[in-house]
């Protein structure tokens, strides 16, 4: 059996058993980015059941024993590693300001970001049955992959609040997880990528008609 399994407020794999570090011994924490990185492209490549510590250790070069002095279980390494996955969202301090909530929607729209979009998807995927069953897992999730999008949506409609754009009723925590949320089923249920087709016909058809936005026809 090789589910999590929560024990005094950490997780714990009941499989790949750590090996004891010695007591005393000071843990070089210099090469974690690196070794988290690759937990994050082996667990999107092989899902949670796949992946073993040996696998992140041969990616990273470096030691199985050198991950079990910092990680005691994979349960553990990976919830570490999806939580750094929010180092690399989006900087809610640089957000687009075009002058309307469509032209904002639109410029967040970028290559690397539909990039990290389906890796993140992919990683969600790999974790995706443990989340019912693994609070600090799924808490990981939501504040890595889901709520980064979710706030810049939230701060952009605010923004359009202000202007005066958007209904006053518009329910802007709601729509500010529909991006998120139809990525996820795009990705997870239906299988397909994520592109910039997709999301300019999620802006145009259900983002802007739900905050009550006059559709422009530029592209």
């Amino acid at each position: 059996m090789s589910g999590l399994v929560t024990r005094r407020g950490r997780v714990a794999a009941m499989t790949d058993a750590p090996t004891p570090g010695r007591p005393g011994r000071k843990r070089d924490h210099s090469r974690d980015p690196e070794i988290l990185r690759c937990t994050i492209d082996v667990l999107a490549e092989t899902g949670f059941e796949g992946m073993t510590i040996e696998m992140v250790a041969a990616r990273a070069k470096a030691g199985k024993a050198t991950l079990y002095r910092r990680w005691a279980s994979k349960g553990e390494l990976v919830v570490d590693a999806v939580a750094c996955l929010k180092q690399g969202a989006v900087d809610l301090d640089d957000l687009p300001d075009t002058g309307s909530l469509r032209g904002d929607l639109i410029a967040m729209i970028k290559p690397q970001s539909i990039e990290e979009a389906e890796k993140k998807m992919r990683v969600m995927a790999g974790v995706v049955t443990m989340l019912s069953t693994t609070p600090e897992l799924a808490e990981a999730v939501d504040s890595a992959i889901v709520q980064p999008r979710a706030q810049a949506n939230r701060l952009l409609m605010r923004r359009a609040l202000d202007r005066g754009e958007i209904d006053p009723a518009t329910d802007i925590e709601a729509l500010a997880l529909v991006t998120p949320s139809m990525v996820s089923y795009r990705v997870l249920v239906l299988r397909k990528p994520v592109d910039r087709e997709f999301l300019v016909s999620l802006i145009d058809g259900v983002l802007l008609p739900a905050a009550g936005v006059r559709q422009s026809t530029d592209a």
